[in-house]
C-alpha cells in the first residue's frame, strides 16, 4: 500500500473524503464564492458583482450545490423585488484555514 493511501485512502473510492470534498468544492468558482462570503452575508447581486467573470447561471448552480451540502445558507425575504442573502454556515467557515494554505502555496509557487 502506498503511503498516500495510508494518509488519504483510495481516491478512486467514492467514499474517499478527499474525493467527496472535491466533488463539492472542486468547481472553478467554489472557493471564490466561499472567499467572498468570508467577509459576511451578501445579497445575490452583491455576491455576483464581487466575483469577476462569473455568470448568473454558474453562480446559481454553485450556490445550490453548496447549500445542499450545508456550506452556505440561503435566506429569502418576501420583498418586492425579492431579496435573497447568502452566508457561510459553520461548516463553510471551517474552509478558511484551508483556503489560507492554498493562498500561501499559490503565492510561493505561482
Amino acid at each position: 500500500m502506498a503511503n498516500t493511501e495510508k494518509i488519504f485512502g483510495k481516491i478512486n473510492d467514492r467514499t474517499c473524503p478527499v474525493r467527496q470534498s472535491l466533488e463539492i468544492l472542486g468547481g472553478k468558482w467554489a472557493f471564490t464564492i466561499v472567499y467572498s462570503l468570508f467577509e459576511g452575508t451578501k445579497r445575490f447581486k452583491e455576491l455576483e458583482r464581487s466575483i469577476e467573470g462569473i455568470n448568473t447561471r454558474m453562480l446559481v448552480k454553485e450556490l445550490k450545490l453548496m447549500e445542499a451540502h450545508d456550506i452556505v445558507k440561503r435566506v429569502a425575504y418576501a420583498t418586492i423585488p425579492p431579496t435573497v442573502e447568502y452566508t457561510l454556515t459553520e461548516k463553510g467557515r471551517k474552509l478558511q484555514p484551508i483556503l489560507k494554505e492554498l493562498y500561501k502555496w499559490g503565492k510561493e509557487y505561482y
